[in-house]
């Protein structure tokens, strides 16, 4: 009994060390250190060089780059709903998926002469891309890139209109703006080689870009050819445009325009919303219950982008020529700056990370990118970038209008 015994504790000693031995971690190899998750993911557009720079927001640094893109003057970037595979949607009417895990394009078609933006459905199973020439908007299938539709944006004389403001909305639809028309259109992609196009007349002239409230219910164009912006309450039973903001615009004694705001920028927080004046210094606040202006914040220049921070409690903007080597941070609750700070030359955008404890600024003419800690507006790190345009975070993945 007693070398029975003995024999079946070696025993199960020995398996309970084999069994401790199999979950131990095994050795680092390649393979493992290759994988990875997507959520600290982000892609930096190389404007010049028609090419993409992959990094990681956690580690602060570049992990990867993308070349073969084309023109990336004015491009644009949505992600995929796993946030594996990046849409980049180029001024030269290009459309390319990239592989940010493998690094690498899996699809590219020429879709468009002029193309300035796109969208992707809540399921991400499409994509629309936005086109100044031919105007009009194109569907495609997210897998493969196949065209699904070509939607014309036609006018009365058979001209086409360029499309502006484009957003995805809930149930495989999307909204977007006719510049050349004075038009919102709503298009119905649930059958998506057949969208059912609904049309919104008469909204005022030259909407030059828009945006949709973080709950998709609002969606608001801004007017270059008029002062005020157009809006639609897509909770509506039969959604209507309506004017807001009859003041909103270059006013009664316009400055020269260098830049047109990017609505998209807009920041809304507790009940505000901060937005660019056009052609002037100052950032409007208005109440978003009765769409208002309730108060004006004077700033360094003419704001391009007015960004919150995430938890609403700050507002970053940049500006245009003269004054975009600068960026001001606004304090929500005091509605004032409380600190201005100079990143590099002709800053063009800024990404907050997705709980917005840093901030990302592209330095085109340094050919950096400035990450600062939004609490202190201390400098954390700075990347070596190829003339750096569009900042774009795979956090887009999860919210409407991004």
């Amino acid at each position: 009994m007693k070398r029975r015994s003995l024999l079946s504790l070696t025993a199960g000693a020995s398996l309970l060390a084999g069994g401790c031995a199999a979950t131990k971690t095994p050795p680092a190899t390649a393979a493992t250190d290759a994988v990875q998750g997507t959520g600290d993911i982000g892609v930096v557009i190389e404007r010049a060089a028609g090419a993409l720079t992959l990094v990681n927001t956690s580690r602060r640094e570049a992990i990867g780059r993308v070349q073969g893109l084309g023109d990336l003057s004015h491009a644009s970037v949505v992600f995929s709903r796993d946030a594996r595979y990046a849409f980049v949607f180029g001024r030269d009417g290009g459309l390319t998926r990239v592989d940010m895990l493998q690094q690498r394009i899996t699809h590219r078609v020429m879709q468009a002469g002029n193309s300035i933006g796109g969208a992707i459905s809540a399921d991400g199973r499409l994509v629309v891309a936005q086109n100044y020439q031919p105007g009009g908007i194109k569907v495609f299938d997210a897998a493969t890139l196949e065209l699904l539709a070509d939607v014309p944006a036609s006018m009365p004389g058979g001209e086409r209109s360029r499309v502006v403001g484009l957003a995805d909305l809930p149930q495989h639809r999307f909204i977007y703006s006719l510049f050349d028309a004075e038009a919102i259109c709503i298009a119905d992609c649930s059958n998506p080689r057949q969208p059912r196009i609904t049309t919104l007349q008469g909204i005022g002239r030259q909407p030059y870009d828009a945006l949709l409230s973080p709950n998709g219910r609002h969606y608001i164009a801004g007017l270059f050819g008029e002062d005020g912006l157009a809006m639609v309450d897509l909770w509506e039973e039969q959604p209507r445009a309506r004017r807001i903001l009859g003041g909103y615009g270059r006013g009664e004694k316009p400055l020269p325009v260098y830049k047109m705001p990017h609505l998209r920028g807009w920041a809304m927080a507790g009940g505000r919303a901060f937005l660019p004046a056009i052609g002037r210094h100052e950032v409007l606040v208005v109440d978003t219950s009765t769409w208002a202006e309730v108060g004006r914040i004077p700033v360094a220049g003419q704001p391009v982008f007015v960004m919150a921070r995430p938890d609403g409690r700050q507002v970053w903007v940049n500006f245009s020529v003269p004054d975009y080597n600068r960026v001001q941070v606004i304090d929500t609750v005091s509605q004032r700056v409380v600190q201005t700070i100079e990143p590099g030359k002709a800053v063009l955008h800024m990404e907050f990370t997705p709980r917005g404890e840093s901030v990302w600024i592209s330095c085109r003419d340094d050919n950096r990118v400035q990450v600062y800690d939004t609490h202190t507006r201390e400098l954390q790190a700075s990347l070596a970038v190829d003339a750096p345009s569009g900042i774009f975070f795979t956090a887009r993945a999860q919210r409407m209008g991004f």
